[in-house]
């Protein structure tokens, strides 16, 4: 039984602290790109221009990848190795919660009878909307896509501009984590 919560609890604490991340990011790249090779970026305006955004909102991806490229070494340029561009998509989840038993205003637990009014049982469903974005990596003389993040999350809906910004550079850098892939050697 001693072994059985040494082995567990470090598991719940695992599960505890990856349930946290609130961006989902997976990427893929070419496996056959040196990335050691690039060191200058550009952004693609032609993909950028595409993405189906708010140009505020453009705006502000742009400048949260321009410092995460800054701060992993990169530098802006009129000639870059690597053009940067990025696509967005959007969607409404629902969400759908059984059994649940809601409260309010009522009399609640006594020792004669269970509930009363603002007790029920029922579902609960709530909305969000989750965004993903995503972030691609174009080798800049043969234009071929040589990486691709994407991060998912939910989007929060709110009228203050550092909650948007923040959000914004909390799913580019979870995205840019993931750059540059580490290439296994066969």
């Amino acid at each position: 039984m001693k072994n059985l919560k040494i082995l567990v609890l470090p598991l719940l604490t695992l599960l505890m602290l990856s349930s946290c991340t609130s961006v989902r990011v997976v990427a893929d790249y070419d496996k056959n790109a040196n990335f050691n090779e690039y060191k200058t970026y550009a952004f693609y305006k032609t993909g950028i221009d595409k993405a189906q955004i708010s140009d505020l909102d453009k705006k502000r991806i742009l400048h949260a990848i321009d410092d995460e490229m800054s701060a992993r070494g990169f530098t802006l340029s009129e000639n870059p190795d690597v053009l940067v561009s990025i696509f967005t998509k959007e969607r409404e989840q629902v969400d759908i919660y059984n059994n649940y038993w809601g409260g309010g205003f009522g009399w609640g637990w006594n020792p004669w009878y269970w509930g009363g009014p603002g007790m029920f049982g029922g579902n609960q469903v709530s909305t969000r909307t989750e965004g993903s974005l995503y972030i691609d990596l174009i080798d800049a003389k043969d234009k071929q896509l040589i990486w691709q993040g994407k991060g998912v999350g939910s989007l929060y809906q709110t009228k203050k501009i550092e909650k948007r910004e923040a959000r914004i550079k909390e799913f580019v850098s979870e995205i840019l984590e993931a750059y540059p892939p580490v290439v296994m050697n066969k």
